[in-house]
């Protein structure tokens, strides 16, 4: 059964947002769900500080050995700042998607929209 934290907001293509101790900044990444079904990940592609995405833009890619798929941007915002961690370690988004595995730190332009993705329950649902 995959982890799925309480205290996160979650999209139906498996990102979440998870507060990053800043008023209107989150952690971006993809849920021990999403990175179990796409298997060992290999290579993340992310933007750079400053790029800003619409709600459910493509802001990057995750590359592991099944597939290929776009991640995407849970609300509209600007990045903060991208998970360098993962040029050299990939497989963080395996072992810890929650903590080193984190992708981009999103400023959310309308805190607001946070409101609106799924919470634990609702996305423990989707995924059964």
């Amino acid at each position: 059964m995959a982890n799925v934290p309480q205290d996160l907001r979650y999209t139906e293509q498996h990102e979440y947002l998870k507060p990053a101790g800043e008023e209107g900044v989150y952690f971006v990444g993809i849920t021990d769900y999403a990175q179990g079904e796409l298997g060992d990940v290999v290579f993340v592609e992310l933007p750079s500080a400053g790029a800003s995405f619409d709600a459910m833009a493509s802001f990057g890619t995750i590359e592991a050995v099944k597939a290929v798929s776009d991640l995407y941007c849970p609300v509209s915002g600007e990045v903060v700042e991208a998970n360098g961690a993962l040029d050299a370690n990939p497989a963080a988004v395996n072992s810890d998607p929650y903590g080193e595995g984190w992708m981009i730190k999103l400023r959310v332009s309308n805190p607001a929209d946070v409101d609106g993705l799924m919470d634990a329950a609702a996305y423990e649902k989707l995924i059964g």
